[in-house]
C-alpha cells in the first residue's frame, strides 16, 4: 500500500470536505429545530402574560405594540376582558444583573398597580441572585399590589422601598431597574 503524500492541495481539499459536511449537518439541524424552538418561546411568553395580568379574553400577543424607553423599545401586551382594558404585560429587561441581562414580564393593572412579575430569563448566581425567581423564593411578591407612582423601585440601601435579597444586592437592584423600565413603558404607552 502506497503512502499518499501530504500536499497543500490534499490538506485544503480534506479541510473543505470536513467543513462542508459539518456546516450542512448544522444547517439541517437548525432547520429541523427552528420551528419547535419558536413555538416553545411563544408558549413561554404567553404563559408569562397569563401569569402577570388579570384574567382576559383577547389575544394580547396579537394586539401587542412597542414603546420607546431609554433608547430602546419594550413590547407591551394589552389584556382585555369583554373589550375593556384590564391590564398590560410589559416585556422588560436590564443589563445591570450580576451575571448580565435579566428579562422579565411585568403585569400592570389598568391603574398602574403591579399585578405580578414573571422572570423570563437570567443567569444570576444560583442560591443567591436566582432568588428573583418565584420558584426559588417569594422575594418578588413584595412588588405585587404596589403602584410605582408611590412605591420607590429602589432597594432600601439606596433609599427606596424594596427589601433587597440578602447577599444579592446587585441582582435586587437590577430587578428593580427592569421593573422601573417597564413602568416607564406603561406610562408612555399604557392607554393606546
Amino acid at each position: 500500500m502506497a503512502n499518499k503524500e501530504s500536499t497543500f492541495t490534499n490538506m485544503v481539499l480534506t479541510l473543505f470536505i470536513v467543513t462542508l459536511a459539518a456546516s450542512t449537518t448544522l444547517g439541517f439541524i437548525y432547520e429541523l429545530t427552528r420551528e419547535p424552538i419558536a413555538k416553545a418561546k411563544l408558549r413561554k411568553k404567553n404563559m408569562a402574560i397569563r401569569q402577570v395580568v388579570p384574567e382576559f379574553s383577547n389575544q394580547p400577543n396579537n394586539d401587542s405594540y412597542k414603546v420607546a424607553v431609554e433608547g430602546d423599545s419594550l413590547q407591551i401586551y394589552p389584556a382585555e376582558q369583554d373589550g375593556e382594558l384590564v391590564g398590560l404585560a410589559v416585556s422588560s429587561f436590564t443589563d445591570q444583573g450580576f451575571s448580565g441581562r435579566i428579562r422579565i414580564m411585568v403585569g400592570f393593572k389598568s391603574d398602574g398597580t403591579i399585578n405580578n412579575i414573571s422572570v423570563l430569563e437570567h443567569a444570576e448566581t444560583p442560591g443567591l441572585g436566582d432568588k428573583i425567581e418565584k420558584a426559588k423564593s417569594d422575594w418578588s411578591t413584595q412588588f405585587n399590589g404596589k403602584n410605582p407612582e408611590n412605591f420607590d423601585l429602589q432597594v432600601q440601601k439606596d433609599g427606596g422601598d424594596v427589601d433587597a435579597i440578602t447577599a444579592a444586592t446587585i441582582s435586587s437592584r437590577a430587578y428593580c431597574d427592569a421593573v422601573q423600565r417597564a413602568y416607564k413603558a406603561f406610562q408612555k404607552g399604557g392607554a393606546k
